[in-house]
């Protein structure tokens, strides 16, 4: 599983590395200010990005082929993970979902840690059956290994940390090579089954999307966090108040400032400036991610980088887009600056598969197409390069 030898050094994808660093350095510098410069506060958070780090050095070494033949155990792990969180979890009271598992004083979140873990065996079942993903029976049974894992955490109730797994998963699928005709049919059946969940939510989800469409809505109650969150991040300006000096964030007025609202932070106290260099990081590193995806000549590789991909895009969106006002607030935390340990680890562990794979792009698939294969193949069904391929094959 080892194997430095397979690995291309020179391929390491410097400017990703380091992006992230400068990254999770100006997280912890932003998250210091959000605990008012309390640095106890962030001992936990520093302690999770110096093992990340380490965990992206071993990462570098794995053979990610060799790794990949493990999936099923990988799956599974991750829904025993998941299944531990619905009899054991805590957090319903506090957060509204029990997902948190806690062994003494240690607690962490195993829905973060399945997201990793579902990334991967997804790309490995789909490169797996990668002639066969358009076929309804093989696509069904890909709907349902990815659907158990949403469906446990839906019922812990995790709404927005589904929505998170519905989306990566909806991008492995696209760049797996699912035909129009079936992503016309999911998108028309995902619009209707969100139409039927907004029209009968209640309680503070309902308020959530209320306070959406209407920001002036109770605005000294349940739409009091996204309101303070936006009046710090305008009264930033574009120098901001300085380091340490916000009246929002510093006074206590945003709640959650060190979690979901960290964003509101940052851009009080460095204004538009520090706001768009956070926005230039998290760009260079989806970017690195998009370009290795495109590049890569193994399509397990492709797959797993992508759902990488997905998974900070989405989260970055939703997090920066509700704290100014363009999505609904959920509990969505913002990559490598909102506090939490876990989720820290898991940035930095999917960025050390990355990088990993950096190293192994050029590695062809490692299946064979001989006759028996191309039998049960439909060659209508593949693209036209595959096609050649299966011709060339039959030929010889």
């Amino acid at each position: 599983m080892f194997n430095i030898k397979k690995k291309n050094l020179k391929e390491l994808d410097l400017i990703l590395l380091f992006a992230t660093l400068i990254l999770s350095i100006y997280g912890l510098v932003i998250l210091y200010s959000a605990y008012g410069g309390d640095f106890e506060a962030i001992k936990t958070q520093i302690g999770a990005t110096v093992l990340g780090f380490l965990l992206i050095a071993v990462l570098c070494t794995i053979d990610l082929e060799v790794l990949k033949r493990f999936y099923r155990w990988i799956y599974g792990i991750g829904l025993g993970l998941l299944i531990i969180t619905l009899i054991f979890g805590r957090g319903l009271d506090e957060w509204g979902a029990k997902s948190w598992v806690y062994i003494g004083s240690f607690s962490f979140q195993p829905s973060e840690f399945v997201k990793v873990g579902l990334i991967f065996a997804f790309a490995a079942y789909l490169d797996r059956y990668k002639y066969e993903i358009n076929e309804p029976k093989r696509l069904i049974q890909a709907l349902v290994f990815v659907a158990v894992p949403v469906v446990l955490i839906l019922l812990q109730p995790d709404f927005g940390t589904a929505m998170v797994y519905l989306f990566f998963i909806a991008a492995m699928l696209f760049v797996a090579g699912l035909s129009w005709k079936w992503i016309l049919f999911f998108a028309v059946g995902g619009l209707t089954v969100g139409y039927l969940v907004l029209t009968n939510l209640s309680g503070y989800r309902a308020d959530r999307i209320e306070n959406f469409l209407n920001p002036t809505r109770d605005t000294s109650g349940s739409n009091w966090q996204q309101q303070q969150g936006m009046i710090a991040i305008g009264s930033g300006m574009l120098n901001g108040r300085g380091y340490l000096n916000g009246t929002q964030s510093q006074y206590g007025y945003v709640p959650e400032k060190e979690t979901d609202f960290i964003f509101s932070v940052l851009a009080e106290e460095l204004g538009f400036i520090g706001a768009v260099f956070l926005v230039l990081l998290f760009t260079i590193i989806i970017l690195r991610l998009a370009r290795l995806a495109k590049k890569s000549n193994n399509t397990f590789i492709s797959l797993m980088v992508t759902g990488i991909a997905a998974m900070l895009f989405i989260h970055i969106f939703e997090n920066i887009g509700m704290t100014i006002g363009l999505m609904p607030v959920t509990g969505i935390p913002l990559p490598f600056l909102s506090a939490g340990g876990t989720f820290q680890l898991i940035c930095l562990s999917m960025v050390g598969l990355a990088l990993s794979a950096s190293m192994q792009k050029s590695y062809k698939d490692d299946d064979v197409l001989d006759y028996e294969t191309i039998k049960f193949i439909d060659p209508n069904k593949l693209r036209a390069s595959k096609k050649r391929e299966i011709k060339n094959t039959a030929t010889n």
